[in-house]
């Protein structure tokens, strides 16, 4: 009998997908978050009868065969790269892509990242860092005693320095495009980086062709559908307990085929 190790994928499954869902709602207010969702696919099939096989010496063929299911596994999991909403904050450093696109950082192990979260901050050099201390690239140091900065729709940045009324243009806030955004990898801290699955990086400016604008003063929030994802978790629950009905079933007609004499 092969229901109970079918069933077991199948529990196995929902354990992943629950897991997925816990993660999001976990996330539900985390700047910058893209919600992922469980993708899953049939095992292979044991083929008992085949199908069009030929059943009489007139030459008919069966219709239909016999395929037993093996059960299911965990195929992936996607990020849903939809917009999430902007929530005002007034500060001058907090920034978000409105539209495609990602903010480069440079990690401390040489290598760069991705990032869809603007919470920018200064380092005690003056240079714009992320919430971890990571330089954005490309590098933007703003000079000493400035008392506000301004950044355009283009990422376009300018610094207001005491006693001048001229602002100075420190740099420019450059995004990041991937063919398929969904192949990147998340590896924490709400950062992700590209993979062979993602495609090579695009550099682009704020406002290109099939590129976002940068919002001041501004963060996206969370893409986090907290209805869907009770939802879901209810879904997912129901089958949990079915598969744990199924082997109870086969357990119990295991059972009763053993006590036959």
């Amino acid at each position: 009998m092969k229901a109970l190790g079918i069933a077991a994928t199948g529990m196995m499954a929902q354990q992943t997908n629950v897991d997925v869902i816990s993660n999001n709602i976990a996330n539900a207010n985390t700047t910058g978050y893209k919600s992922t969702r469980a993708a899953f696919t049939d095992l292979i099939y044991e083929n008992m009868t085949r199908e069009g096989a030929t059943t009489s010496e007139a030459g008919t063929t069966r219709p239909t065969g016999i395929d037993i299911g093996l059960g299911v596994r965990t195929a992936g999991t996607v990020r849903l790269n939809t917009q999430g909403g902007l929530i005002q904050t007034e500060n001058q450093l907090d920034v978000s892509i409105d539209g495609r696109g990602y903010f480069a950082v440079n990690t401390p192990d040489g290598q760069q990242a991705y990032t869809r979260d603007g919470s920018f901050r200064l380092s005690p050099e003056g240079q714009i860092v992320n919430a971890q201390g990571f330089e954005i690239d490309p590098g933007i140091v703003l000079p000493d005693n400035t008392v506000s900065v301004d950044i355009s729709e283009t990422g376009i940045i300018s610094a207001f320095v005491e006693n001048e009324a001229v602002p100075v243009e420190v740099g420019q806030l450059t995004l990041t495009t991937f063919v398929n955004d969904a192949g990147m990898r998340p590896i924490g801290n709400n950062l992700l980086e590209a993979t062979a699955a993602s495609g090579d990086p695009v550099p682009a400016l704020p406002g290109d062709p099939g590129v976002g604008i940068i919002r001041q003063g501004y963060l996206e929030g969370s893409n986090v559908d907290i209805i869907r994802q009770i939802t879901d978790l209810i879904v997912a629950q129901r089958a949990y307990e079915m598969n744990s009905k199924a082997i109870e079933t086969a357990d119990q007609m295991m059972s009763s085929a053993n006590q036959i004499k």
